[in-house]
């Protein structure tokens, strides 16, 4: 008797920029895994009841992409840590019918660094730009690597300080004006914002104002090599791009869908740096699954 055929997904509202079916697709060929990963496009209105046809539908589990994380979040039965800490879910899945969700862009973040710059976790104090959903994912996996002294830094500072009182001890909220004396003795720069993507060129920080030593990052991926990357890697600091984040936080699902734990192999990164380069690249997959 064949393999019953393995399914998960890709939800968000729109969808079609997503990469997601790219990397899954390509872990199940060079597995040789009997399986299928689909993007559906879902409008809010309509996600609780797409939630609630899973099962009866076929599916093992799968992503969650923007709009629907913080509705996943309510939604979903059971969730691990990561997703209870940062407040939003990117994975489902099921076990024992119960439906779990969890939360893999911290680990994604802290896995793309692991990769590019060895060693990154004892690099603080770590200045994080931005107060918005993904900076959550970085602060969570931050604390978790044992940073201690965290400076978020956002135009409104409200949100900042929110996101502060939400991690608790070593998180500390600052304006935007306070940036070059909190870079001062950073050792990690982590740009959260969308200043740097392809239609929003900007420098989100000066880079010239870090120590040596510091380590520079950047969750967007495109382009690769942002205005914030470039600027630190003319002045001889290391820095990583964000692509890694992308396909490391996609390792945990495709396991539990399918029951191998892939490789982020340097063959999976050409793949998705050659069409992140195809003409008429959508500008709007920058930051997401």
């Amino acid at each position: 008797m064949a393999e019953t055929m393995k399914k998960a997904f890709v939800v968000g509202h729109p969808i079609a920029h997503s990469r997601s079916p790219k990397i899954h697709g390509h872990w199940l060929a060079r597995y040789g895994i009997a399986g299928s990963y689909e993007a559906i496009d879902v409008a809010p209105s309509d996600f609780a009841a797409f939630l609630e046809g899973l099962a009866e539908n076929g599916y093992r589990g799968g992503n969650v992409t923007i709009p629907h994380k913080e509705a996943a979040f309510a939604l979903a039965a059971r969730r691990d840590r990561a997703a209870e800490e940062i407040g939003a879910v990117n994975t489902l899945w099921f076990e024992d019918g119960t439906l779990w969700g969890g939360n893999t862009d911290g680990h994604g973040f802290a896995a793309n660094l692991d990769d590019q710059v060895p060693g990154w976790a004892a690099n603080g104090p770590a200045v994080v730009l931005g107060a918005g959903g993904a900076s959550r994912a970085v602060i969570q996996a931050l604390k978790q690597r044992g940073v201690r002294d965290i400076r978020i830094v956002n135009r409104t500072l409200a949100r900042a300080r929110e996101l502060a009182d939400r991690f608790g001890a070593g998180v500390t909220a600052h304006a935007v004006e306070a940036t070059g004396e909190l870079l001062a003795d950073a050792g990690l720069l982590i740009n959260t914002t969308a200043l740097g993507m392809h239609g929003n060129e900007g420098l989100p920080a000066d880079p010239a104002g870090l120590p040596d030593h510091a380590i520079v990052t950047d969750i967007v991926y495109v382009p690769l090599e942002t205005p914030l990357l470039a600027a630190a890697r003319a002045r001889g600091l290391k820095a990583a791009d964000g692509l890694g984040m992308l396909l490391h936080q996609a390792v945990p699902g495709f396991e539990r869908w399918f029951g191998a734990r892939p490789e982020v192999s340097p063959e999976l990164r050409r793949m998705i740096v050659a069409d992140i380069k195809a003409p008429g690249v959508q500008s709007d997959a920058q930051r997401t699954l």
